[in-house]
C-alpha cells in the first residue's frame, strides 16, 4: 500500500533539481581572463577545473532506473526515491564546485586588489603569497561535511521536506562507486 507521500517527493525533486539549476547557472557564468604567465595560477585552475566538473556532472547519465511506472503507486515511490538520491548527489556535486569556485573568485578580486593593474613584482610577493595560502585554507574548509551542512541547513531554513535525502554517508559512498 503506497504512503501516499509521492506527491511530497515530486515537490522535492522540483527543489533540488532547481537548486541544481542554479548552481550549474552560476558555474557557468564564470569568466576569467588571466594572462599567458597566470594561467597556470593556482586560483585559475581551480576555477576551470570547477566548470569542467559542473560539465562533468551534466553529463553524467541519470543513475536511476527508469520506466513506465503504469500507475503503481509503490513503483512510482520507488522511482521518486531513486530520482531524489540522483538529484540530492548532483546538488551535492554542484554545491562543492561552487564553493570552490566561489573560493577562486574571492582569490582573483585579492590577486587584482594587490596588483592595481600593475605587473607582478617583488613588492607584491608577500601580499600574493597571503591570498594564495588564504585560497588553499578556503579550499582545506570545504569539506564534504561542510558542504552537506550548507545544503542542508538552507533546506531547513526554508522548512523543505527532507525525510527521504540521502545522508552525507549515502552520497560519498555513491559518489566513490561511480
Amino acid at each position: 500500500m503506497s504512503d501516499r507521500l509521492n506527491d511530497a517527493r515530486a515537490i522535492r525533486i522540483a527543489e533540488i533539481m532547481s537548486d541544481f539549476r542554479n548552481l550549474q547557472y552560476y558555474l557557468s557564468q564564470l569568466r576569467a581572463s588571466p594572462t599567458a604567465e597566470e594561467y597556470y595560477l593556482e586560483g585559475y585552475s581551480l576555477l576551470r577545473q570547477c566548470i569542467t566538473e559542473a560539465q562533468s556532472i551534466l553529463a553524467t547519465p541519470f543513475s536511476a532506473t527508469s520506466g513506465a511506472t503504469g500507475g503503481d503507486p509503490e513503483r512510482e515511490k520507488q522511482q521518486l526515491r531513486s530520482i531524489i538520491v540522483d538529484a540530492a548527489i548532483r546538488r551535492f556535486q554542484c554545491q562543492r564546485s561552487y564553493l570552490r569556485a566561489h573560493a577562486g573568485m574571492r582569490w582573483m578580486d585579492s590577486r587584482s586588489k594587490i596588483l592595481r593593474g600593475q605587473s607582478p613584482n617583488a613588492s607584491h610577493l608577500a601580499a600574493l603569497q597571503a591570498a594564495d595560502n588564504n585560497l588553499r585554507m578556503e579550499l582545506l574548509a570545504i569539506t564534504d561535511a561542510h558542504v552537506d551542512y550548507t545544503l542542508r541547513s538552507a533546506d531547513m531554513q526554508q522548512g523543505k521536506w527532507l525525510a527521504e535525502d540521502p545522508s552525507l554517508t549515502q552520497i560519498q559512498q555513491m559518489l566513490m562507486s561511480r
